[in-house]
């Protein structure tokens, strides 16, 4: 399963995380593969159930 790479990015500014919002931006591929990025998104403190459920197809 896979997630927009800009639903990562407003998760992060939202919390006031602009520049891990920034490295995301640069780093990771337009569509995030949850189970391929499962550390880093632990990491963040991003749950990818959450992000899963608020996925654009």
């Amino acid at each position: 399963m896979s997630i927009a790479r800009d639903r990562i990015v407003n998760v992060l500014r939202a919390r006031g995380q602009q520049v891990r919002a920034d490295w995301v931006e640069r780093e990771l591929p337009v569509r995030v593969d949850l189970h391929e990025h499962v550390g880093l998104l632990a990491t963040l403190r991003l749950d990818p159930a959450e992000l899963a459920d608020a996925s654009s197809p």
